[in-house]
């Protein structure tokens, strides 16, 4: 399909639903090609399935990324098929449990933590080479408000962002200055997701904004490109 990505490389986590599935249709409709990952396949077979409906191509990679060398081999997989990734989007990322901070469950943190954090961190590591080698790579992280701005309960994810923040941030400062690596970090704010609904199941979904709206800003970043470590809220 003909648009401002064609000839280009996409990778999205947590692509299955919600805002990484919105944001790999939307990257797809601009010319992507699109690898999609999550641990779901059916999910994954659909969004595809829609991909190629409108005229694009994507592949699939179902992935559990707290497995140990599974993005290692994902990356292998990939740079043996593609020389450079041109946007990778990460957005994959679990809740966890809302609880007070003297009760939040050691296993559960860590879960969250590996998830939302080091399998993050593991990511940038294994696709840094072939993001180098692109010639305007975005990378685009998905956060929340509550990294920034603590609210009870919601410590031990707000504690995984803050993280996931500080590294994105990171990575953004060393590659300004030494390739053409950009990173972005948005935070999509009220948006109609599962998560979402977990986390507020007495609101009304239709309230808040649908994950197309942030899928079209997310892309939005990765065609027209912005300054290094940019970050910015999308609201309705």
């Amino acid at each position: 399909m003909p648009g401002p990505l064609s000839g280009t490389l996409a990778l999205v986590t947590g692509a299955s639903r919600g805002i990484g599935a919105a944001t790999a249709i939307a990257l797809g409709a601009q010319g992507a090609h699109v690898v999609l990952t999550a641990r779901t396949a059916k999910g994954l077979e659909e969004v595809e399935e829609t991909i190629f409906n409108a005229g694009g191509s994507a592949t699939i990679a179902p992935l559990d990324m707290t497995e140990t060398d599974a993005i290692a081999r994902l990356a292998g997989a990939i740079g043996d098929r593609w020389q450079a990734l041109d946007t990778l989007v990460l957005n994959a990322g679990t809740l966890g449990s809302l609880a007070a901070v003297p009760a939040i469950d050691p296993r559960e943190l860590a879960q969250v933590l590996t998830l939302n954090v080091s399998a993050q961190a593991a990511m940038i590591a294994a696709f840094d080479p072939m993001l180098r080698r692109s010639k305007a790579a975005r990378v685009i992280g998905v956060t929340s408000s509550v990294g920034r701005n603590p609210r009870a309960y919601w410590g031990a994810y707000g504690a995984s962002k803050a993280a996931f923040d500080t590294l994105l941030g990171a990575y953004g400062d060393e590659m300004a200055e030494i390739s053409q690596v950009r990173v972005a970090i948005v935070d999509p704010g009220a948006t109609r997701t599962k998560m979402r609904a977990r986390a507020y199941p007495g609101e009304d979904p239709a309230s808040v904004k649908p994950p197309e709206t942030v899928a079209a800003r997310i892309v939005a970043l990765a065609t027209d490109g912005f300054e290094p470590n940019h970050r910015e809220r999308v609201d309705a």
